[in-house]
């Protein structure tokens, strides 16, 4: 067991940097890996400008090449400094992190003029790195909860208006038809979403009186509507507000468990001892 010691302090280590910010380090790891993110996506959009002189374009790879190898030896040490590395690979941003890294080094392996689409494409994946920056969003944490316990009352709302459209967009195929451009009742369905969520292109526009006057209807409740999923949200996000959410930074070394209390001392998913500096 002594000989092990020093392996298990050494992952322990590595975890609490990578994978936790309640210590220096670990807010330090976490403020630089928010700047590499930003810069990389300043990057890929500046990699997208045309004209611009070549020697930028060669500095930008450079760059962006000194950032995925970083990003890479990110990837890695978080798959060794955890037990269960599965946990973490198949996990959400486990899946965004490899994302994120593998375009660079694909771009190798395909060559020739007409996969050089594909090569674009997958240069352009490492836009996927911006999602990595609400893992060090603490009040991220509230949004998601709130959104999560308001999925059940959005989609019963979603299947309403969805409902509501078919049966105005049907409405208008009747009224208006084809001489106005309803042609179909699939696009009096696109037309009336559209128009219930006031984007408005104006490719269809009712010419009858009465269908006007539908539109006028579905116009105004637009706006009823569009509020809605807001206000359910908003309500969560209260509700968490004053029932505390707990911001404990500390992610379990054996199953990549992240959502423990405050004063949690060991997962409560597998019973792993929840290693902190402090102690």
């Amino acid at each position: 067991m002594e000989n092990n010691s020093p392996d298990i302090t050494w992952k322990n280590q590595l975890h609490s940097i990578i994978y936790e910010a309640d210590t220096r380090i670990g807010k330090l790891f976490d403020v630089i890996l928010l700047i590499l993110i930003v810069l990389s996506i300043i990057f890929v959009m500046l990699e997208s400008v045309k004209g611009l002189p070549l020697e930028t374009y060669r500095l930008l790879n450079y760059a962006e090449w000194v950032i995925t190898v970083f990003f890479t030896l990110e990837y890695v040490a978080r798959i060794i400094s955890i037990k269960k590395p599965s946990s973490y690979v198949f996990s959400f941003y486990g899946i965004i992190d490899l994302l994120s890294t593998l375009p660079l080094y694909l771009s190798f392996f395909i060559t020739g003029t007409s996969a050089l689409l594909a090569v674009r494409a997958l240069r352009l994946l490492r836009v996927f790195r911006i999602l990595k920056i609400s893992r060090y969003i603490s009040e991220s944490n509230r949004l998601a909860k709130a959104i999560k316990d308001s999925r059940a009352k959005i989609l019963v709302f979603l299947f309403a208006v969805l409902v509501l459209c078919i049966i105005m967009g049907t409405l208008m195929y009747i009224v208006e038809g084809e001489e106005s451009g309803f042609k179909s009742i699939p696009i009096s369905v696109y037309w009336c979403i559209v128009t219930l969520t006031t984007v408005g292109y104006g490719d269809i526009a009712p010419i009858t009186p009465l269908g006007q006057f539908i539109a006028a209807i579905i116009m105004v409740m637009g706006y009823g509507i569009i509020a809605v999923p807001t206000g359910i949200v908003s309500a969560e996000y209260t509700q968490h507000q004053i029932n505390k959410v707990h911001l404990n930074t500390q992610s379990c070394s054996n199953c990549n468990e992240d959502e423990h209390s405050d004063s949690a001392k060991f997962c409560h998913k597998c019973g792993e001892h929840l290693f902190n500096d402090h102690e």
